[in-house]
């Protein structure tokens, strides 16, 4: 499933963002956030291509707490299990928050085009706004059913279904297979 270029695209660095920030458990082990340059240097890489300069601990900080809101939007929705009018709550809270309007803006040379966030706002509210306006994209149409948490255990990574008949449960095939190995395993015991 694909929704349309750029708001796939900031789905797509909002589920990555979500996972590189918060602590956790990703394919069976613990997980905690890269520091320093090696945080910085992954963001810039999980973010589509920008003339924002890279942000300073201050901006990943403010960042990470809008962050970890995105979080728990994907963690009430689940999949479609949980409650949408909370996640909706959240999302509310993460717009005001970030100031996220829709503005005409032309910068380096592109044409005309849409952003989410004021044109003065700060590199934390910059990427905030428009991952808040993704999420609020989805939660306000039938798709909010494909954010979900992997259901692997020992695995909480956030992901958006793309497939086609959105029964997706993992994160990633490693964790699939992880499961469908250890069951395996567990029917051959019996």
């Amino acid at each position: 499933m694909d929704f349309d270029s750029h708001a796939s695209e900031i789905v797509t660095a909002t589920t990555y963002v979500v996972n590189l920030l918060t602590p956790g458990w990703t394919s069976g082990r613990p997980y905690q956030p890269p520091t320093g340059r090696d945080l910085v240097d992954a963001v810039v890489r999980a973010l589509p291509k920008t003339s924002l300069a890279p942000p300073s601990a201050d901006q990943l900080a403010e960042f990470a707490g809008y962050v970890a809101e995105m979080r728990r939007v994907f963690e009430l929705v689940d999949g479609g299990a949980g409650d949408l009018d909370a996640a909706c709550a959240v999302t509310n809270g993460l717009l005001r928050g970030t100031g996220a309007i829709p503005v005409l803006a032309r910068h380096d040379d592109d044409p005309w085009h849409l952003h989410f966030h004021p044109i003065d706002a700060g590199w934390a509210r910059a990427w905030a706004g428009p991952m808040a306006t993704s999420l609020a994209m989805l939660l306000g149409s039938s798709s909010y059913e494909r954010l979900g948490v992997c259901s692997a255990p020992s695995c909480d990574a956030v992901y958006v279904d793309t497939s086609r008949n959105g029964a997706r449960r993992f994160c990633d095939t490693a964790c699939q297979n992880r499961v469908k190995a250890a069951a395996f395993r567990e029917r051959q015991r019996s």
